[in-house]
């Protein structure tokens, strides 16, 4: 595996190459990323994954500072795993050598809803930068988990409206045993909170369970799973139950029809804030 940390020696590496497959990362990686990248390998060659924590899609009160930099623990991994033909590991100054004054602003009725509301400015910052390693990499294909499922839609928008020549492909959200979606962020837990930590899952496998049963009322649905996390000591920003096509809220006749669904959810178990999803 080759590590650049230049674009130049980036270009230099993928000269000529016209099927790359590309995993974006923020590092600190484990399973879930690991199988993003057997899928990139599944679907292009050669692939190439980045990691770079990118300062545009963090808030001033979030976790930026305090983020998990494991650079060289994640070469030992990617070594081991042998899918990588070039790691992509550039520091700021290198990605961004001036003021990113331009940025990509993802439309209002998907840019900022949900995590968009939560967390002002984000979208525009991951889009911001996905557009610009898009440019430095110019891969065939993408790879994104399901994970960070409004991510992933707001990606695949801006390559539609842009025309860009990527391809993205979805990967199911990797889990650990007891359900808990894996997450760089998990590191944060203490002992007593990962224990607890699945309890997210299982409210969203019985949103899904209570749709799949008939329930249609999806107001009383989210209601009763955030009482369940919030006596369980969650701060809970969302649990909302949207169309899969658009992240709009359906209609009781859409749900009783099978409008396909997905649950979000967000919510904070001490000082860590967990993410989830489930298509139903």
């Amino acid at each position: 595996m080759k590590v650049v940390h230049t674009i130049e020696e980036l270009r230099d590496h993928l000269r000529g190459q016209n099927r790359v497959a590309f995993v974006p990362t923020m590092g600190n990686l484990h399973e879930g990323h690991l199988a993003l990248m057997r899928t990139a390998r599944q679907h292009g060659d050669p692939v190439v994954a980045s990691i770079f924590v990118n300062r545009l899609q963090f808030g001033p009160n979030e976790d930026f500072d305090k983020y998990p930099r494991t650079l060289a623990d994640d070469i030992a991994k990617l070594e081991t795993a042998r899918d990588v033909y070039v790691l992509f590991a550039p520091d700021e100054r290198e990605l961004y050598p001036e003021p990113q004054t331009f940025r990509v602003q993802p439309p209002g009725d998907l840019g900022d809803i949900l995590e968009g509301h939560y967390r002002p400015g984000f979208f525009q910052g991951v889009s911001t930068v996905v557009l610009k390693l898009f440019s430095c990499v110019q891969p065939r294909v993408a790879v994104f988990g399901k994970k960070d499922y409004q991510q992933l839609m707001v990606v695949r928008a801006m390559c539609r409206q842009f025309q860009l020549p990527v391809d993205i492909l979805a990967h199911e959200t990797v889990r650990a045993q007891d359900g808990l979606a894996l997450s760089s962020r998990n590191v944060y837990l203490s002992d007593t909170d990962r224990q607890e930590a699945p309890t997210l899952y299982a409210q969203l496998k019985q949103i899904q369970k209570a749709v799949h049963d008939g329930a249609v009322e999806t107001a009383a649905l989210e209601s009763r799973a955030i009482d369940t996390l919030t006596a369980n000591g969650w701060q809970v920003d969302y649990i909302a139950i949207r169309r899969q096509r658009d992240l709009l809220v359906p209609t009781e006749a859409e749900v009783a029809a099978r409008e396909p669904l997905v649950v979000l959810a967000a919510a904070k178990l001490g000082a860590t804030r967990l993410i989830d999803n489930l298509e139903i």
